[in-house]
């Protein structure tokens, strides 16, 4: 009895379409990574911009997001008609000390999209402050960032709106501490590593994929 020689083994098959699909996939990812970096150095730009404003001539204040950095942190002042509503955010006072900062949300006029005014840090979140509005002059900033994370990675975030700090605060608050350039977050850098895992994280899972879909077959 002669012994039948051993059966080939099948070559591992891969799919077209899902393989085109994850390809594609992948390169977007990529992609996203990349214009990351690319925002990164931008960003970096702008903020060695802002750095210098605060010491710069006065401008009018902004109705319309998004706040360009020729103007932010620049002094600038508002007339508030009234307030409809208020805010309350983490935030750190002139004198270093950290509390509540409060933010009025104030009408500018009998329409549009009003003005947002941090009026001054305080120790209690459920104080209101005694201040029902009028003109006040600061720095020009953005209203604080609480966009979900996806949305800002993908570059989908809407703008953050315009936002006064006041220079002097009402009774019963400390005047917030001036805007900082070391206060405004550049983290383009960590986002493009977070879409450069997300494609290696996907071609693995793929590979594994199609390995458990091979041995199956």
């Amino acid at each position: 009895m002669t012994d039948q020689p051993p059966l080939a083994s099948s070559p591992a098959r891969i799919p077209l379409i899902p393989t085109i699909l994850v390809a594609l996939a992948v390169l977007v990812m990529i992609s996203l990574g990349v214009w990351q970096l690319q925002r990164r150095g931008e960003k970096a730009a702008a903020l060695a911009l802002a750095a210098a404003n605060p010491g710069r001539p006065a401008v009018s204040f902004p109705k319309l997001p998004p706040v360009e950095a020729d103007i932010l942190f620049r002094p600038s002042s508002i007339h508030c008609l009234r307030v409809v509503g208020w805010r309350v955010e983490a935030g750190r006072a002139d004198d270093g000390s950290t509390g509540y900062r409060h933010i009025a949300e104030c009408a500018t006029g009998a329409e549009g999209p009003g003005a947002l005014v941090a009026v001054g840090v305080g120790q209690k979140p459920d104080d209101i402050p005694n201040w029902t509005g009028g003109q006040v002059a600061g720095w020009i900033s953005q209203e604080p960032d609480h966009r979900a994370l996806v949305e800002r990675i993908g570059g989908k975030a809407p703008p953050l709106r315009p936002m006064l700090i006041a220079r002097t605060a009402p009774a019963g608050l400390k005047p917030a501490a001036p805007p900082s350039a070391a206060d405004v977050p550049n983290n383009h850098l960590a986002y493009a590593v977070q879409w450069f895992i997300f494609a290696a994280v996907a071609v693995i899972i793929y590979i594994l994929a199609l390995r458990r879909r091979n041995k199956s077959a």
